[in-house]
């Protein structure tokens, strides 16, 4: 028996296109996925690792087409979050996502979605794609819960019930769904529910782009999954490309 409440004494079980590799806890997946992909290792290749304090996994693709469109796997990857986040939750449980991968459950950060390519080259096709995700399971902030009240874990919303292995293999299942409709052409159903998800609309906000930090409105995205970012008259345009390689600040 264990006293952490979201420990699970079986592996995950994913669907048959998924190459599942577990690691170590102190192992980062979404290292060891970009690694393994750098080798050649095959699409759907999905690396994880489950330790009492988080849930962390990554999934590597294998893009056949340009980096700009090839990167709407990593808000496939961030809605099948949320979809298997909502079918295991309590109902009155909220999760948002922000534009860059952030995970707000009741509006306190409680995980990070990332993404890596092997070329950031916008209209050249990537080797590969690896979208990582991680969710804390317990409080990451040393010392009181309120030391760090924007931060948040599962257990401290309620979400004690959750088994970590169900919510990543909802997490492989509910991005399968939406990757294969990305396959399949089907881009504006992923975007409206992506966009439905978008916390922080309407309020200021700052992102990098081509290593300068861009401060303004968020008023949106293009359909693109770009963001749209006011500052005085003028708008400009932020793509996805611009959270590759992010390194997480807990």
């Amino acid at each position: 028996m264990t006293d952490n409440p979201f420990e699970s004494p079986r592996d995950p079980d994913f669907p048959p296109l998924f190459q599942p590799q577990a690691v170590s806890g102190s192992v980062d997946p979404f290292d060891k996925a970009r690694a393994l992909a750098s080798l050649g290792c095959d699409s759907g290749t999905l690396v994880h690792a489950l330790t009492p304090d988080r849930l962390r996994a990554a999934i590597v693709f294998a893009p056949e087409v340009a980096l700009g469109q090839a990167l709407q796997a990593f808000c496939a990857c961030a809605t099948g979050f949320q979809n298997a986040f909502g079918a295991l939750a309590p109902p009155e449980v909220a999760l948002h996502l922000t534009w860059d991968g952030s995970i707000l459950v009741n509006g306190a950060k409680a995980g990070q979605l990332r993404v890596a390519a092997s070329d950031a080259t916008p209209d050249a096709t990537p080797d590969w794609l690896v979208v990582g995700l991680e969710v804390w399971l317990i409080p990451q902030a040393e010392g009181e819960p309120g030391n760090a009240p924007d931060q948040t874990s599962l257990y401290m919303e309620g979400c004690a019930e959750i088994s970590p292995i169900e919510l990543l293999e909802g997490w492989a299942r509910h991005t399968l769904v939406w990757v294969n409709a990305l396959i399949e052409g089907e881009v504006a159903p992923l975007h409206s529910e992506w966009r439905e998800l978008l916390y922080g609309v309407g309020s200021e906000t700052t992102q990098n782009l081509d290593g300068t930090p861009m401060t303004g409105t968020f008023l949106g995205t293009d359909a693109n999954f770009s963001m749209l970012l006011r500052s005085g008259d003028d708008t400009t345009l932020i793509p996805l490309s611009a959270l590759l390689n992010q390194k997480e600040t807990p």
